[in-house]
């Protein structure tokens, strides 16, 4: 089975400079028959990009979106606006939860989903709750929810919130789902922050299914990692013989040259444009 992800938009411009970019993340996924578009970015403008990349926004079979955060669902009220065929949207069950920010000096401030269910009703929207840990959509296609910890060093952002009635509580991104596609090379891991922390994500999958993992692509969220968690988190890759690492979004630039100076030829920066096959 090919499997073809386009990055349809991120943090950083395409390598032509042609394409639209911006904090956030969408991938345009094609695999075994099937068309997932993953994470819609924070405004829209991937669908501007899709055009650009000849990638149809109307055959879409899925819209998975990893977590319920602005600059990964911020863009999926224009694809519905723009769509003439809608694909059914996955995400996890606590999705909808009202996500904040503590602000430095403004209290907190609203970073969630620009919609709620009564859109998805509005609009006649197929909506998929993952509860469990593992789901399968297809043969080779799989998502995966409710994450163990399994490392010390993964520490979760302490200025993040749910809003539960009138009570801020600390977020721990329950609501977080990754998606793997099962290749003829291994199994290839697709991730949008990695809130929870990306070994943690890893790890957990590999209790669930006795596949090897031969590529992570996405978010991985070391941006505010120091040198000692991004060490260890190379050594968890090494460890798992994780033959691509091509990551996107939220990895920072220090995430970004630590890993590519470990792994070399195994590491792939994920612009805005990039087209893998595997």
């Amino acid at each position: 089975m090919e499997l073809q992800i386009t990055t349809l938009i991120e943090n950083n411009p395409s390598d032509d400079g042609q394409l639209l970019f911006e904090h956030g993340l969408s991938l345009y996924i094609e695999a075994d028959e099937k068309k997932i578009l993953f994470d819609t970015g924070q405004s829209g403008d991937f669908i501007k990009n899709a055009k650009a990349l000849n990638k149809n926004i109307n055959d879409l079979d899925f819209c998975f979106i990893s977590h319920g955060h602005y600059d990964h669902s911020g863009g999926f009220e224009k694809l519905v606006s723009e769509a003439g065929k809608l694909p059914t949207l996955i995400a996890g069950e606590e999705f909808f939860k009202p996500k904040y920010k503590m602000a430095d000096t403004h209290g907190y401030k609203f970073n969630g989903n620009s919609f709620d269910e009564e859109f998805i009703l509005k609009n006649q929207i197929s909506l998929r709750k993952v509860k469990e840990e593992m789901v399968y959509l297809t043969e080779h296609i799989m998502v995966f929810h409710h994450f163990m910890k399994h490392t010390d060093y993964e520490k979760r952002n302490n200025r993040f919130f749910i809003k539960e009635n009138t009570k801020y509580i600390p977020d721990d991104f329950e609501d977080e789902i990754s998606l793997g596609i099962v290749t003829e090379r291994g199994l290839v891991v697709i991730v949008g922050c990695s809130h929870v922390g990306i070994v943690n994500i890893l790890k957990t999958i590999s209790e669930n299914v006795d596949i090897p993992i031969y590529a992570v692509i996405g978010g991985t969220h070391l941006i505010e990692a120091d040198e000692a968690r991004v060490q260890k988190t190379v050594d968890a890759f090494k460890e798992m013989k994780i033959q691509l690492i091509a990551v996107s979004h939220c990895t920072g630039e220090e995430g970004i040259r630590l890993i590519r100076q470990e792994l070399k030829e195994k590491f792939l920066y994920n612009n805005t444009g990039r087209v893998i096959q595997i």
